[in-house]
């Protein structure tokens, strides 16, 4: 049965949509700036289930762009804070937490469930391709989020299939890592052709499965992240972007 604080978008989609999007189970894979806010304009469109995966904890750091991140979040496990806030905002929601490192050895077991999409905001080159592939040979529809790092103007942002992303170094990444995998097409991705700035990237000592960090601003990947929400909503109420 329809809820009532689903009827404003009810009125934009119709209420054939509102069960379409309740009946629809999105995979999101890692909570931070990007995955985080997608996370949230997924559920208040009415999406019915949510997996997400994601090992890490809020950190201090989190701060200028993540939306769970708050003094008082420090410390806690991601996919707790976000599955308190959604269910905050839909008590009616079907959640399911992973808190895992995804990598070569879980994730096809992960992606076993019956998905009918990926939201990719891996920010890490290896796990994101395995998910990457292993979405594709499931045949999974997938949206994928690029570096929104080191960029500042969201009106650059693009969403096109990965054959087609270009001037984003990170995509160029992934794409040479999915080429040996012998795939080329069939992920969409959300993308910024935007240069870099120069001396954002600064080079680490590998902790974290990182080995440089970028900086970033608060609203672009909040931007990436609602870009991803509404290429897996349009698409199932019949538009895309």
């Amino acid at each position: 049965m329809k809820s009532d604080w689903k009827t404003r978008t009810e009125l934009l989609v119709g209420s054939e949509n509102i069960r379409k999007l309740e009946d629809t189970h999105v995979f999101i894979a890692g909570l931070g700036g990007v995955g985080g806010y997608a996370a949230e304009q997924l559920c208040r469109a009415g999406i019915g289930e949510l997996t997400f995966v994601d090992s890490d904890v809020v950190q201090y750091s989190n701060r200028n762009r993540q939306i769970i991140a708050l003094v008082s979040t420090e410390g806690m496990k991601k996919t707790e804070v976000v599955a308190e806030r959604l269910m905050r905002i839909n008590p009616e929601l079907k959640l399911h937490l992973v808190d895992k490192f995804l990598d070569e050895s879980n994730v096809s077991d992960i992606l076993a469930n019956d998905y009918d999409y990926i939201v990719d905001a891996i920010d890490t080159l290896t796990p994101k391709v395995t998910l990457l592939a292993e979405g594709v040979k499931a045949g999974i529809k997938i949206i994928s989020s690029m570096g929104s790092g080191g960029r500042m103007d969201p009106g650059r942002i693009e969403v096109c299939d990965i054959a087609d992303s270009h001037h984003c170094r990170f995509a160029s990444m992934v794409r040479k890592y999915l080429h040996r995998l012998n795939i080329r097409t069939g992920i969409r991705v959300v993308f910024s052709p935007e240069k870099v700035f120069k001396n954002s990237i600064q080079v680490t000592d590998g902790r974290g499965n990182k080995g440089s960090v970028i900086g970033t601003i608060s609203y672009m990947p909040a931007v990436f992240g609602c870009f991803c929400a509404a290429e897996v909503i349009r698409e199932i109420v019949g538009g895309k972007i």
